[in-house]
């Protein structure tokens, strides 16, 4: 970490005298870049736009792969920009999603990341430029210049999971525009935290970005730390006037105490304060060492777009972790136990889509084929704390519950220790048609081979299960005024019977189909003014295929369990006036068990699904240097499992901010997190795990421009 942090300053520093170098040669190249910059719009790489101050976004190529105003995208979407991330200090995706309706932040046992959509619980479908991302750990937001938010199943382009939604990040990269950006934030607890971003044009045709990170940070649960550095430089590079190349490495290091929250008592979360901690702190750590290696290249022949991603992820994962349960009837001792877990992943993605554009009469044509071809090698390991070598449970008081209790961890009889070999090719058409200024449509239909291969590597047993799977897609788009859409959608998505993190395989599960997501949505778009939108969706999400035991044989499985989301959500994003933003929205989820699974009865209610969740974030400019922001975010009680016993009770937190240029290059701005000091519980992982809010909470932020 310290070689990071030297790496960092050293960069910098280089970077300043180099800059002025090239700045000669720069000015006299700005004729021609500028010709050129005109020339290249018409290829869109991902990640290239350069974001306004706005926090509205007019087009992605995230939603159909290929450039598509939002207004003419059948589903609902939510992009969250470089600027909101700045104006709110959002650090990771639990920061984004809390201004995204329809979405919650799991507890993930915080250790990752993990993502309520539509009522569908996710740890895997995250996605970098388009690219899978799926190993749980905790992603940050320094190198990103947006975060894309697709509601409903989304197989029809990504592949296996995405039955509720997906999250794709997208990447700075190289661009032909200067930055010099340095900002230091400080905040309560002991938190500390640097990132810098230097853009420069090394020629009219070569462009190199670095973005790097270091965070040293508390928390005001009790010993719980934090630790992550990162670094990300980028090339792009323009050898013609319709190709370009970007090529993009990433290290992140993430460090951080395990910290499962607090337990619960009588259907509530435990009256005991809100930093208690639960085992030994100094013996709960995560870890994580992320590696990626990226490279795009895309070239526009005509009306051909040829473009292929190819992307390279080593992941190297492990946590260890005392994980409260229940209380005794008496309130006197909570039991606890412990166990660790690694993960080493190695990921191969490569994509390739062509788009092309044309007519049939007076009829559009916009054609998308696409293959993706991946591997990946997963290896799992798993011991079990034994408490002073012997228990695997031990009691302590339900007022002092840090221990020092000697833990042994070893292999029990069923602690994983196992190697999975994933390969999958996917196979894909789309066709946007216009057929009039009012009337278009999207039908699309993917199919992917699915291939896993499991060694118990405890017993040697060698387990398979390869699927066929064909996800289709249409909608269909009514434009009664230029500025307004009305869309219907229908998309279906599959989840192999191994899991999102396919961490193992067994006899049973082996013979288990995928499980189904069916979802029908509509909805409406209206681009109030040229920076302002306003969207509503309703929609029914059914997921089906889902386990449940064999009422007349309780040893088989059977696949009879369904569960069904319904709801609506509404959203704004954009400036209402020159001088006031706002992002945020409303959303009614009711997720039930439909008909029993292994886990619970029909009629429980899906956990951690708030009926009622609404956020609204404003930032408006009072004065040319002076600038206020105030958000409220409002989510009802939830249960913390299924089995509907534990209520994670309701809250309403407000946020503020003020914003101050001190001159053009130099701004401060201060982010209040929980303005009010209430009391409240942010989210969990099971009935005794549950994650309280924080208090009152003060950031500032310094940044700089050079």
């Amino acid at each position: 970490m310290p070689l990071l942090r030297v790496l960092v300053l050293t960069c910098t520093a280089l970077a300043t005298p180099l800059l002025a170098r090239l700045g000669e040669a720069k000015n006299a190249a700005l004729g021609e870049m500028a010709d050129e910059t005109v020339k290249l719009e018409a290829i869109s790489v991902i990640g290239e736009r350069v974001e306004s101050k706005n926090y509205k976004v007019q087009e992605s190529l995230t939603a159909t792969k290929t450039n598509t105003p939002l207004l003419d995208v059948p589903q609902s979407i939510t992009i969250v920009t470089e600027q909101q991330i700045k104006d709110q200090q959002m650090l990771g995706l639990g920061d984004v999603v809390r201004y995204v309706p329809g979405l919650t932040a799991h507890q993930g046992e915080n250790n990752r990341d993990q993502i309520v959509f539509r009522g569908n619980s996710s740890s895997a479908d995250f996605f970098l430029n388009g690219v899978r991302d799926d190993v749980q750990y905790y992603r940050d937001l320094y190198n990103l210049s947006r975060v894309e938010v697709l509601r409903g199943p989304n197989a029809m382009l990504f592949g296996r999971g995405g039955g509720g939604g997906l999250i794709n990040r997208v990447l700075k990269v190289a661009g032909f525009n200067p930055i010099r950006e340095i900002t230091l934030q400080a905040g309560p607890h002991d938190h500390k935290r640097v990132t810098v971003d230097v853009n420069e044009p090394l020629s009219d045709r070569t462009a190199f970005r670095l973005n790097a990170l270091y965070e040293d940070s508390a928390s005001f649960r009790n010993s719980v730390t934090l630790q992550r550095s990162a670094i990300n430089p980028t090339l792009t590079i323009v050898p013609a006037k319709a190709t370009k190349l970007t090529f993009s490495y990433e290290h992140l290091h993430d460090v951080r105490t395990a910290d499962r929250g607090i337990t619960s008592f009588q259907g509530r979360p435990a009256s005991v304060p809100l930093d208690t901690f639960y085992g030994n702190p100094a013996d709960s750590h995560v870890r994580a060492a992320v590696n990626f290696l990226s490279a795009s290249v895309e070239h526009q022949a005509g009306a051909l777009n040829i473009r292929n991603r190819t992307l390279f992820g080593d992941y190297d994962r492990s946590y260890q972790n005392y994980v409260p349960g229940a209380v005794n009837a008496a309130q006197t001792q909570v039991s606890l136990t412990a166990y660790n877990n690694a993960t080493q992943r190695q990921n191969l993605f490569n994509q390739t889509d062509l788009t092309y554009i044309t007519t049939t009469g007076t009829i559009r044509h916009t054609l998308l084929g696409g293959l993706e071809l991946g591997t990946q090698r997963t290896d799992n390991f798993r011991n079990t704390g034994f408490f002073n070598n012997t228990a695997t449970s031990l009691l302590v008081p339900y007022e002092q519950t840090v221990i020092s209790t000697p833990v042994t961890f070893r292999q029990s009889a069923t602690d994983a220790d196992n190697h999975l070999n994933t390969d999958l090719a996917g196979l894909y058409v789309q066709d946007q048609v216009e057929f009039s200024h009012e009337w278009q449509a999207i039908v699309g239909l993917r199919f992917d081979s699915f291939d896993l291969e499991y060694h118990n590597n405890r017993n040697g047993d060698k387990l398979s299960r390869q699927d066929d799977l064909v996800s289709p897609r249409a909608g269909v788009i009514y434009k009664p005024v230029t500025q307004s859409s009305l869309y219907a959608n229908y998309s279906v998505s599959y989840l192999p019977s191994s899991g999102d993190q396919f961490s193992s395989l067994t006899t049973v599960t082996q013979q288990v189909k995928p499980e189904k997501f069916t979802n029908y949505e509509f909805g409406a778009k209206w681009e109030i003014n040229p920076s302002f939108s306003a969207t509503i969706a309703v929609y029914r999400l059914d997921r089906t295929n889902t386990r449940a035991t064999d009422p007349a044989d309780p040893t088989r499985i059977i696949q009879t369990g369904r569960t069904r989301t319904h709801g609506y959500e509404l959203g704004v994003t954009g400036s209402l006036t020159q001088h006031w933003s706002v992002s945020g929205g409303y959303a009614y989820q009711d997720a039930t068990i439909r008909s029993a699974t292994t886990a619970a009865p029909a009629g429980a209610h899906v956990a951690q699904v708030p009926r009622h969740n609404f956020s609204l974030w404003n930032k408006y400019q009072l004065l040319p240097r002076l600038g206020l922001g105030l958000g409220v975010i409002h989510r009802s009680d939830m249960f913390a499992a299924v089995d509907n016993t534990v209520t994670v009770p309701g809250y309403t937190r407000v946020d503020a901010a003020v914003y101050y240029a001190l001159s053009p290059t130099w701004h401060l701005q201060a982010n209040v997190e929980n303005l009010l000091d209430r009391k409240y519980y942010l989210n969990a992982d099971s009935n005794t795990n549950i994650s309280p809010g924080s208090p009152l909470a003060v950031r500032v932020m310094v940044r700089t421009s050079f």
